[in-house]
């Protein structure tokens, strides 16, 4: 079967990539540069794309549901969290630079 997403399905997941750019921006904070917001939604909105169309593309629309103008939504979401996770990680790892070395007691400084 063919799929071909409709221009309500791309206005969705453009909707959804911004709000992923801007959720990822305020999860790792400070420590990258401003711009970084934008490529992670160009990043969702290409991961999207590709979950929905090649992954998933196979499926019928009665296998996919909910289906929003030929967008498997649920299989999108598995983006949305694996990108979640990825903000996290780098929170985690960026904060974790930050941190000064603390001196071990009893050792010269």
């Amino acid at each position: 079967m063919q799929w071909d997403l409709g221009f309500g399905a791309v206005a969705l997941l453009a909707a959804m990539s911004l709000a992923f750019g801007l959720i990822a921006r305020l999860i790792v904070g400070k420590g990258l540069p401003k711009w970084v917001w934008l490529l992670s939604a160009v990043a969702y909105f290409c991961a999207a794309i590709l979950v929905s169309g090649v992954f998933f593309g196979w499926a019928t629309e009665e296998e996919l549901q909910p289906n929003i103008d030929g967008l498997s939504f649920d299989e999108v979401q598995l983006v949305t969290l694996a990108g979640l996770i990825a903000a996290l990680m780098a929170r985690y790892l960026i904060r974790r630079k930050r941190r000064p070395e603390k001196p071990v007691h009893g050792t010269p400084a």
